[in-house]
């Protein structure tokens, strides 16, 4: 074989040095905003139960892109989830002057019910 060659499997390139084959890897470098909530949850899951998958992302500098976009996914989808939730139950504005804590309540749990909705379809999926 000569010097480099295209792996099509894994979509990288190899260059020869001495008996062995080395990817060519570049460092990124891309400065991307810090990863949110739901993007750090994504990142921990791929590492530890999509390996493969993972290393791929990384080594093609397409991890950080997906990562951000989960996270905004993520955030857009509670948001929604939450004032939706809260329509449908007659929490309103009203509520919050008249019973915080009961406003409180019921935002905290429409709060966790959407993110385990979000966990589940986009975090985990």
């Amino acid at each position: 074989m000569k010097g480099h060659f295209y792996n099509e499997q894994n979509e990288l390139y190899y260059t020869r040095r001495g008996d062995f084959y080395y990817p060519d890897l570049a460092y990124s470098k891309n400065n991307y905003p810090p990863l949110g909530k739901y993007g750090m949850l994504r990142k921990t899951y791929l590492q530890e139960h999509r390996k493969a998958l993972f290393s791929k992302m990384l080594l093609c500098d397409e991890l950080w892109p997906h990562l951000l976009e989960v996270d905004e996914q993520a955030h857009a989808m509670v948001e929604t989830m939450v004032t939706q939730m809260a329509k449908a139950k007659g929490v309103t504005e009203s509520l919050k002057s008249t019973d915080p804590l009961r406003w409180i309540g019921l935002m905290n749990s429409f709060k966790s019910a959407a993110e385990e909705i979000v966990l589940q379809e986009v975090v985990y999926a």
